[in-house]
Formats: C-alpha cells, sequence, structure tokens
C-alpha cells in the first residue's frame, strides 16, 4: 500500500504530517474513526531523529515540531505565516490606500458629496477616542505593576521627558533653519491690514485661554471617572500612574486586581482589533471631506509654504531621526515599514491620536516592555510632537516674510523660546497646531496674529504632515527610551520590523513592596 511504501522511505520532513492527512481523509471519507498506530509515529520519529544527526534537518521545523509531529498545526499559527497566507486584500494599509484614493477622487469630482460624507470620518475618530483612555489606563497600571519599583517608574520618566525636550527644541531649530533658507513666503508682498481678523478670531481665543497654570490645573481630573469620560489623555495618565504606583505600594494584595486588569486589557486590545476593521471607511470619509471642502486649488496658491513643510519633515525624520535610529541599532524604513497601516490611517484622518492604541499595541509585541510603552507613547502625544514644532517656526516665519516684516536673530530667538513652551501640552487632535501657532504668535507682538488667515486654507493639508510626523516621533522615542532602559528585546524587535511580532504577553509575576513605610520614608504626620 502507497502509505506503507512511504514510511519506508518517507518524504523529507513531511512523513508524520503526510501520515495524520492521510488518516484524517479517511476518517472523514469513511465517517468512521479510525486509530493512527502508533508504531508509525515512532517509526517516522526515529526516522528524523537520526536524520538530525546527520545535518539534514530541514529547515522551517523546529526539532520539537518535528519530534511530535505538529509542525503543520505550529506554523499555520504562526503570525508571520499567517500573514503571509492571507490574501492580498485583506490588508489593512492597501484598504486604506484604496479608500483614501477613492475619497480624494469623490471630494475632487464631486465636492458636495465629499463633504457630506464628513460623517464617516468624524464616526471613526469618535470609535477611537472611546477606547483610548482604557488603552492607556490599562497598559501603564498592569506595566508599573509589573516593574515592582517606584525608581524605575521614575527612571523611565525623566528618560523620557529629557528625549522630548531634546527633540522638540530640534525639531524647533529645524524649522526655523529651513524657513530662513528656503524663504518660502518672500514676494508675496501682503498688506496685513486687508486681512480679515475674524477668520483667526475663534484659534486666537482658545490660544489665550491656555496658560501654564491652567495647564497644570488641567492633568488633575475633577472626579476619577471624569478623566475617562472627557477622553482627556494627560488626566487618564495621572490616573494611571497613581494607581499603578499604589498598587506597588499594597504589596501583595495587589496580584488579584492586577490579574484582573490583565484580563481584561486582552479584551480591550481585541477590540481595538475589530475597530481598525473600520478605518478605510474613517479615512474615506475624512479625506473625502478635506479634498471637497478645501479643494486641490488651495494647495496650489500656498505650494511654496506646504512643500517647504513637506520638505522639512521629511528631512527631520530621514536625517534626524534616522540618525537616531541608526545609533540605536534600527533601521527608520523599517520601523515606518513595519508601522505603514498606522501611518496611512493617521494620513486619512489627519489625526495621529486616530492610531494611538494601535501604535501601543505594535511596539509591545515588537519587544518594548510594556510600562516603557505605557509611560513613553501617551506622554509623548502632548510632549514630542515633533511635526507641529516644526510647523511652528516654520509657518511663523512664513507669515513674517509673506507680510514683509523682517524678524532679527534676537526676535527669532524670542519666537524660539516662546514656541519652546507653548508647545508642550498640545494635543495630537487635528488643529492643535494651528491653536498652538495662534498662542506663540500672540505672544510675541512682532509677527501678527491675523496673519494666520493667510495659511488656514492649507492648514488642514499640513494637518497630514504635523501628524505623521509626530507619530514616527513618538515610536522612535519610545524605541529609543526602551532601549535607555534596556527594557527591550533586540531580537524580538528586529524579527518585528521583519514581519514577524511577537504576541502581547501577559504580566503573569507582580513584584510588589511590603505595606507601609517604605526604606528611607518618613511619616507626613
Amino acid at each position: 500500500m502507497d502509505i506503507n511504501t512511504n514510511m519506508r522511505d518517507p518524504f523529507k520532513g513531511v512523513e508524520i504530517i503526510y501520515i495524520k492527512s492521510t488518516y484524517y481523509v479517511f476518517q472523514k471519507f469513511l465517517c468512521v474513526y479510525i486509530p493512527l498506530p502508533q508504531i508509525l509515529i515512532s517509526e517516522a520519529q526515529s526516522k528524523r531523529r537520526q536524520a538530525r544527526k546527520r545535518g539534514n534537518t530541514p529547515s522551517g521545523l523546529t526539532a520539537q515540531q518535528q519530534e511530535t509531529g505538529m509542525a503543520y498545526s505550529s506554523s499555520v499559527s504562526a503570525p508571520g505565516e499567517a500573514a503571509k497566507k492571507g490574501k492580498w486584500y485583506s490588508h489593512l494599509y492597501l484598504q486604506v490606500i484604496v479608500a483614501i484614493t477613492a475619497g480624494a477622487l469623490i471630494g475632487h469630482f464631486y465636492p458636495q458629496t465629499g463633504e457630506a460624507l464628513k460623517p464617516l470620518g468624524d464616526g471613526f475618530i469618535k470609535l477611537v477616542k472611546m477606547i483610548i483612555s482604557p488603552v492607556i489606563f490599562l497598559t501603564i497600571v498592569t506595566g508599573i505593576a509589573g516593574m515592582g519599583s517606584l525608581k524605575g517608574v521614575g527612571n523611565v520618566t525623566w528618560k523620557a521627558f529629557t528625549y522630548f525636550f531634546t527633540f522638540s527644541t530640534l525639531a524647533l531649530i529645524v524649522g526655523l533653519i529651513v524657513a530662513n533658507v528656503v524663504q518660502p513666503g518672500h514676494g508675496m508682498n501682503i498688506d496685513p491690514n486687508t486681512l480679515h481678523n475674524e477668520k483667526v478670531a475663534e484659534y486666537a481665543a482658545k490660544a489665550h485661554e491656555s496658560t501654564i497654570t491652567g495647564f497644570l490645573m488641567g492633568i488633575i481630573p475633577d472626579t476619577f471617572v471624569s478623566a475617562f469620560t472627557q477622553g482627556n489623555i494627560l488626566q487618564v495618565l495621572f490616573v494611571a500612574i497613581l494607581f499603578g504606583i499604589s498598587l506597588i505600594l499594597i504589596g501583595d494584595t495587589a496580584k488579584p486586581v492586577v490579574s484582573l486588569l490583565e484580563s481584561v486589557s486582552h479584551a480591550i486590545f481585541r477590540m481595538v482589533n475589530i475597530l481598525m476593521k473600520a478605518a478605510p471607511i474613517g479615512a474615506f470619509g475624512a479625506f473625502a471631506f478635506t479634498i471637497g471642502k478645501y479643494g486641490i486649488a488651495s494647495v496650489v496658491n500656498l505650494a511654496a509654504l506646504v512643500g517647504t513643510f513637506y520638505f522639512t519633515s521629511a528631512l527631520f525624520i530621514i536625517v534626524v531621526l534616522g540618525a537616531v535610529a541608526a545609533f540605536n541599532g534600527f533601521s527608520i524604513f523599517k520601523l515606518i515599514a513595519y508601522l505603514k497601516a498606522e501611518l496611512l490611517l493617521v494620513l486619512g484622518t489627519s489625526s495621529s491620536e486616530s492610531a494611538l492604541p494601535s501604535l501601543m499595541e505594535k511596539m509591545e509585541k515588537a519587544g518594548c516592555a510594556r510600562p516603557v510603552v505605557g509611560l513613553v507613547v501617551p506622554t509623548g502625544y502632548s510632549f514630542n510632537l515633533d511635526g507641529t514644532n516644526i510647523y511652528m517656526t516654520l509657518a511663523a516665519l512664513f507669515i513674517a516674510q509673506a507680510t514683509n516684516i523682517h524678524l532679527t536673530l534676537e526676535q527669532q530667538l524670542l519666537l524660539l523660546s516662546v514656541a519652546m513652551l507653548s508647545s508642550k501640552g498640545a494635543a495630537g487632535v487635528t488643529g492643535a497646531g494651528f491653536i498652538t501657532l495662534a498662542a506663540t504668535l500672540s505672544v510675541v507682538p512682532t509677527v501678527p496674529v491675523a496673519g494666520m488667515a493667510i495659511i488656514l486654507g492649507v492648514d488642514r493639508f499640513m494637518s497630514e504632515c504635523r501628524s505623521i510626523t509626530n507619530f514616527i516621533g513618538n515610536a522612535v522615542a519610545t524605541v529609543v527610551v526602551s532601549r535607555w532602559e534596556k527594557a527591550i528585546d533586540m531580537d524580538v524587535f528586529k524579527a518585528a520590523l521583519n514581519g514577524k511580532p511577537r504576541t502581547i504577553q501577559p504580566v503573569t509575576q507582580v513584584t510588589t513592596l511590603t505595606p507601609g513605610l517604605q526604606a528611607g520614608e518618613q511619616s507626613a504626620d
């Protein structure tokens, strides 16, 4: 019989699979159970052991898979293999590309229809915002509890803010330098008195409401629940850090709580995956609205500004962040390829916040420790906005050049100093960059706030580039801080960049401190 013949002369690496699959077919065809003779499996396993000793182990099969005869099922369940076996049209990034293209065509040829599709984009962003608060809270709490040390939390925090301050300032300087070299507003000769102040009055009013004291007080929520109901990222971050530290301090009592939160986090991340299925619809609606309302012509009129901003952002990503990536042992281009679906989603919705939950999940799958991901990513969305910083100095100088206002070196340094302060705390949502620019210009009297009316028509198109640059900057920051903390598995990370991310591992052990006062602590009384 063929089976016996094949067992006497087995195919390399597939004899156990062949036997099991053949018996499976017989069982299904005859509708009866046929026990698999153990002698056949034993013979096959013996032959495989002999083959491995001779160095003929088939590639792609581990020793354990070959020994147990489960190579077929294991390979099917591997994430990388599953992705390769999926239909080409099932990839999210391809679906988003098609959606953005279709949205652009609808918006261009049927502007009114494009504007009417705005609820699709708004609805998707609301879905994402709905899930952001629990994702941040659960990731930070389980991460800090697993860290088990207040010192560890402090180390991650100060390293993250050191990185944020350094590269946010560098982004402001890059925007300033490029604006002086290229001078995109030169020759426009616009009279500031002819500009309509009412167009930017709303943004200016919001900017005046923002003060340092107000920002700091805004971090503290009115109630524990209001942090989640209002969806304020910094408030959720504040509550999560306090709760995570509290779990460390109460000792072993925290273990059931952390176990429960870990189970909930798995359900929440599965919910994120479900919501991401709607990403193409959201990108389609948002992009159709953008093109339909503002039109391609608005970009053409200010092509010098838009082109300069896109060029500067690309320069910052490739040169500055690329150098940081190379210094830390990875390629910026591979990281971008790993996050391509999220980047396209950000492009379609003009909001880096729309991909925040997915970014946190992917960075953890790439080998970054959960505490670092939980602290760096949400904080970076307010304090590490590289794209927004480039935009602020570039746009401010563009307005000055367009209105024939010459800024001295001292005035530009003042602009830089004010921008360093006003840019901190900007949210990663659509339009935040424009409000932050208004806050900066309202403090610097040389450049008229009314000049923002010049760029109001193309701000939406620059918002897309701002969001993408912010997103990539936070991804790089997460990897760098993880590496500084020695909290990243570089083998897992490189495998993820090559298309083989790991599954998220649960927190199985919680290191806690003894309840009460710790060594070196004194009573508040």
